[in-house]
């Protein structure tokens, strides 16, 4: 860990030291306990001493910061107005010049197990500022609820963090698109390696955080034929491809002859699963429904939320809604019916600050290798012919 948060390879790090590879490799593996010289000269290249590299150590000192997205609940103390220390898991990364926290809760804290953490935040500090300007009023939909605007930054927290291990090298990217943590693989591959981290969200939120400087890239739909016009993007961020796909309606297989839009939906007084405000899921619905002309009342189901189009297809499947609004890979993925409503390109949006940062470039680098592009070649209704392209 010492080693893969200072970016070495182990050829690096023993060419450093003066010893072979596969010395360094079987101490890390444990196979093997280092001479006093082999010790000296690991700790003396790593700068840090052996005491700090092969001992028991103390706890590591909390760090300040920035949480992507509220702690939870605070608990009540002895006494009137009292709070117990939060203790809550979070993914620990460096993104530029400070520490970004990322809440591993929900869905955004579990695969199919338990994901590793960081770090425990252990209590709430002060409020940072996400960005120069900061919303006085958060911009309203088309169903008149409030979502994440495109040209400001609401504040984010700063935590204290008590790091479990030392933070590594670690792309952040934040976005809907499931296929996302299939570049975890090829950024393992690099050498040295790079950590890979997803925040799960909207379109909306995913641009907010990238404007605030949290993330190494947003991931953000787009319905045009290019990159985008560039509407909400931070100031000199680079776009780049990563998929495209048709967005629409999952519905329950039953009812595949029944539902060929939103109006047999609302006509036939079937339920809906929702996206939340600032998901480009949910801004797709809205236009269908204000072309439509129907009412948020006239959809049962409306105000239900989903976190994602994987979660959506997983409610429509387990009878909660009789459809929802998702991409068609991951109708697909669920065996539901699909009603195409529009196509969408996903890309990348990588702010002016990480271009050059190590992160991303291990992104750019990734994207184009044959592996990930045949893996997302082998997901149904994923189109990757824009991957890696660069629009700006």
């Amino acid at each position: 860990m010492a080693r893969q948060a200072r970016g070495f390879s182990q050829q690096q790090l023993a060419g450093m030291a003066g010893v072979s590879r596969q010395a360094v490799s079987a101490v890390e593996s444990g196979h093997s306990d280092p001479s006093l010289r082999v010790a000296l000269a690991l700790a003396q290249a790593l700068g840090t001493s052996v005491e700090q590299l092969f001992g028991p150590g103390e706890p590591t000192a909390p760090v300040t910061a920035v949480s992507v997205a509220p702690l939870a609940g605070r608990g009540s103390g002895a006494g009137p107005g009292a709070e117990r220390p939060v203790a809550e898991r979070v993914m620990l990364v460096p993104v530029g010049d400070r520490f970004v926290a990322l809440p591993l809760r929900g869905d955004a804290g579990a695969g199919l197990g338990f994901l590793p953490a960081g770090g425990l935040a252990v209590r709430r500090s002060r409020p940072a500022p996400a960005g120069p300007t900061e919303a006085t009023e958060m911009p309203r939909g088309a169903d008149g609820r409030p979502e994440p605007a495109a040209n400001a930054s609401a504040a984010f927290e700063e935590i204290a963090v008590r790091p479990i291990g030392p933070p590594r090298p670690t792309v952040v990217v934040a976005g809907c698109d499931p296929a996302l943590p299939l570049l975890a693989a090829p950024l393992q591959l690099l050498d040295p390696p790079v950590a890979f981290a997803w925040w799960p969200c909207g379109s909306g939120e995913a641009l907010r955080l990238a404007r605030a400087g949290l993330v190494h890239a947003a991931g953000v739909h787009t319905q045009t034929g290019d990159g985008g016009d560039g509407a909400g993007l931070p100031d000199g961020a680079e776009v780049v491809g990563f998929t495209a796909w048709r967005e629409g309606l999952a519905v329950r297989p039953e009812l595949r002859a029944v539902v060929t839009g939103l109006d047999a939906i609302a006509r036939r007084g079937l339920r809906i699963v929702n996206r939340e405000p600032g998901a480009e899921a949910r801004r797709l619905l809205d236009r269908e429904r204000a072309r439509l002309h129907l009412d948020p009342a006239d959809l049962i189901g409306y105000d239900t939320e989903a976190a994602g189009h994987l979660q959506v297809a997983s409610a429509v499947v387990a009878g909660l809604a009789d459809a929802g609004v998702a991409s068609e890979p991951a109708a697909r993925a669920y065996g539901l019916a699909f009603v195409p409503l529009a196509r969408e390109r996903f890309n990348l949006v990588i702010p002016a600050e990480h271009t050059a940062s190590r992160e991303a470039q291990a992104l750019l680098k990734v994207l184009t290798s044959p592996w990930l592009l045949a893996q997302l070649a082998s997901i149904p209704g994923y189109d990757l012919s824009t991957c890696g392209e660069r629009f700006s």
